[in-house]
């Protein structure tokens, strides 16, 4: 029988629930198929699950241990996680408690060799990043679901064995109180870097491990320094290796230092020896307040994973399918995008409304986002912890130059998360991008804009605010309705194909308070998205683009539908 082992301790700012194990149905004769089962409990499960619920689809979430995960771990969360979250009426809850943050240094040798400035403009809702411990996505995320009752959480579950079929998955549950068989149409496993779904189908991740480990702590400190990227080449604490600082809630800090080649774990695993290496850090920045230490754990930068994301009816996500390295806050924001672009494409399916093959295509777009994430996170991770010798002779040569030479500082940026566009997807339609001028290209995500004014937390205030779960089409018009044609293939695909909203874009104002039209006086939406009158963008529920238009027309937006829905299995 497995019975959670809980290393959870006192926390100084969080106070860890106990959530209990409750005696599933089937473990008293109830035969149940589910549409869903996710597997692991962490931030991308739960946000999986939120996705679903999102279009109507249940789930039951299955997760080995009692309680959310112990520390800040996944910290940063990206502007365009903040867009998915805001889908799932999350972004108010996080934003509550999160500080976000523009800019950062890198410091080498006492002084600011590099400034990390994010864009940010009146045109986003959200900052382009936010610091908020994993430890509270996690409850966010869980009381948010048990207050919507949208999907079944079951604790203390851990699941042992797996067998595919072509019409379902079979999961053995091993929970406090014996076995059971769980079964499902379709299984997303979630469940982290060592996860078990992928050793019970003997996958392997292929890619490439660097060398060096990081040890991360969490701290309580008395100070009141911005909140900022900061990194130490080379300082005095940590010769010839780095060092992180990351401010969160709370009044808690987060240090990353690398250990050197060949360290011995018992001497640098030893609480004595990190409080001693965390105060030589912060009397090297002259930071004189008290401090405490809360949680530490290892890392490892990784560039992993699944030669496909898809395994007939299991679906990876987040830690199970890729590791990322941390630079470049990369890891938790691959995940949501995962389960953003996953959880209307599994709906679809379940519901009738697509073929499975349109499964496929979750699999190809996220690898191909993994892999532009391993190129730009792998030159980050190489010039954070040097491979080689020559590696390293190459990135001191940099540092030292960027002393003196501003062309060295831009080599120190860390690269960090961008919104991914699905250029090459096969969902794609539409007239080639090189008609327009300006806008977001097919594939993409949209752009947001800022249509009226008012307060960030305003609602209405942004393009984004206007979108539905489903399909959306933006037609641009001087004014007047929806052309007739349009609105019958709007009509027709409602009725018969996927979920699709119309959301006509007007630079006059006179049917702004009709349901679907949206006023766009001053033509800043039509600037941004290089539209004229007649102009139309095919929004996919994960709000990129699936086909764009100069001039729009029924029979085309429903020639992009049938292209997504009929994807061939």
């Amino acid at each position: 029988m497995h019975h959670p082992q809980s290393q959870h301790t006192q926390s100084l700012y969080f106070d860890y629930p106990r959530y209990p194990f409750v005696r599933p149905p089937e473990m008293d004769g109830e035969q149940s198929r589910y549409p869903v089962v996710i597997v692991g409990g962490g931030p991308v499960g739960l946000c999986s699950a939120l996705e679903l619920a999102k279009h109507g689809v249940r789930s039951v979430v299955l997760e080995e241990d009692e309680t959310v995960s112990e520390g800040s771990r996944a910290l940063s969360i990206s502007r365009r996680s903040f867009e998915i979250l805001q889908q799932l009426d999350l972004s108010e809850r996080f934003l509550e408690k999160a500080l976000p943050w523009t800019s950062g240094k890198s410091f080498y040798r006492g002084k600011v060799v590099f400034e990390l400035e994010m864009p940010h403009t009146d045109d986003e809702r959200f900052f382009p990043m936010v610091n908020l411990q994993q430890c509270y996505i996690e409850r966010f995320m869980v009381e948010q679901i048990t207050e919507q009752d949208s999907a079944e959480l079951r604790w203390h579950s851990k699941v042992i064995a797996v067998v595919l079929r072509n019409d379902a998955v079979e999961l053995r549950v091993d929970t406090p109180e014996g076995e059971y068989t769980l079964e499902a149409k379709y299984v997303i496993a979630a469940d982290g870097a060592r996860s078990a779904l992928r050793r019970l189908l003997g996958l392997r991740m292929s890619g490439t491990s660097f060398q060096g480990e990081y040890l991360i702590a969490d701290i309580k400190l008395s100070t009141d320094r911005p909140t900022e990227r900061l990194v130490w080449f080379d300082p005095a604490t940590n010769p010839g290796s780095t060092v992180l600082m990351h401010k969160q809630p709370d009044g808690m800090w987060r240090v990353d230092y690398q250990l050197q080649p060949g360290y011995d774990p018992e001497v640098e695993l030893d609480e004595a020896n990190i409080r001693s290496r965390i105060q030589e850090q912060l009397d090297l920045i002259s930071e004189p307040g008290p401090w405490e230490l809360d949680w530490f754990s290892l890392y490892k930068a990784h560039c992993l994973c699944l030669d496909d994301y898809r395994v007939g009816r299991v679906l990876f996500v987040g830690d199970a399918a890729h590791l990322v390295p941390i630079f470049g806050v990369r890891g938790l924001n691959s995940g949501f995008a995962d389960a953003n672009n996953l959880g209307w494409k599994l709906a679809c399916v379940l519901k009738g409304q697509a073929a499975s093959g349109l499964l496929d295509s979750y699999s190809s777009e996220r690898r191909e986002d993994t892999q532009e994430t391993f190129r730009q996170a792998g030159k980050s991770t190489a010039f954070m912890t040097p491979p080689s010798r020559g590696c390293r002779l190459l990135r001191d040569a940099v540092l030292s130059l960027s002393l003196s030479e501003s062309f060295a500082r831009g080599l120190i940026n860390p690269r960090q998360s961008a919104p991914f566009a699905y250029l090459e997807s096969p969902l794609n339609s539409g007239e080639v991008d090189a008609v327009f001028e300006q806008g977001p290209r097919t594939g993409a995500p949209l752009q947001n804009v800022r249509i009226c004014s008012g307060g960030q937390s305003e609602r209405g205030t942004f393009l984004l605010d206007h979108l539905g779960v489903g399909f959306t089409l933006l037609y641009f018009t001087e004014e007047g309705p929806l052309p007739e044609d349009i609105a019958r293939a709007v009509h027709s695909i409602r009725r018969s194909q996927a979920p699709l909203d119309h959301l006509v874009i007007s630079r006059r104002s006179a049917n702004n308070k009709a349901d679907g039209w949206l006023a766009d006086p001053e033509g800043r939406v039509f600037e941004k998205y290089g539209a004229s009158h007649g102009t139309g963008y095919l929004i996919r529920p994960d709000a990129h683009v699936a086909a764009r238009w100069m001039r729009v027309s029924g029979k085309r937006v429903q020639a992009a539908l049938a292209r997504i829905v009929r994807t061939t299995d």
